[in-house]
């Protein structure tokens, strides 16, 4: 179903991850400033934000940064497949050790696990390639 990204369109990904994370450490610090109290923030939230991102960007800027055609609706497939992978990895990570679970942390847990099911994607896809 998934073609495998190029290392292009994974470090885009990165990217867009990245900026993601840091949005969140900027409103943990503003919420806290003024008082407010943070809100549950879970993976599915993480995705979908990547997601709405990623369309922002792909219809503002896609073809200059030379992501593929269709890559949107493939990631809608990815992330749709990758659900239960990313939610048991981000539940699990988040419950080791003694940081908080903030917007930013899940975000970051999120966009690694999401990588890794990429990643593990990829490889499966090359092995069943090179036994064809």
């Amino acid at each position: 179903m998934t073609a495998m990204f190029s290392g292009h369109v994974i470090g885009i990904l990165k990217e867009y991850m990245q900026d993601l994370v840091e949005q969140a450490e900027q409103e943990i610090l503003a919420q806290e400033r003024f008082g407010f109290a943070a809100t549950v923030y879970r993976p599915d939230h993480a995705i979908s934000d990547l997601l709405a991102l990623l369309d922002d960007r792909i219809e503002s800027e896609g073809m200059q940064v030379g992501l593929p055609e269709g890559f949107l609706h493939e990631m809608w497939g990815l992330c749709n497949e990758a659900g239960v992978h990313v939610a048991d990895r981000v539940y699990v990570e988040s419950n080791v050790g003694s940081e908080a679970g903030s917007k930013a942390r899940t975000r970051a847990l999120t966009y690694r696990a999401l990588l890794e099911f990429i990643e593990m994607r990829g490889r499966a896809q090359a092995q069943k390639e090179a036994g064809s």
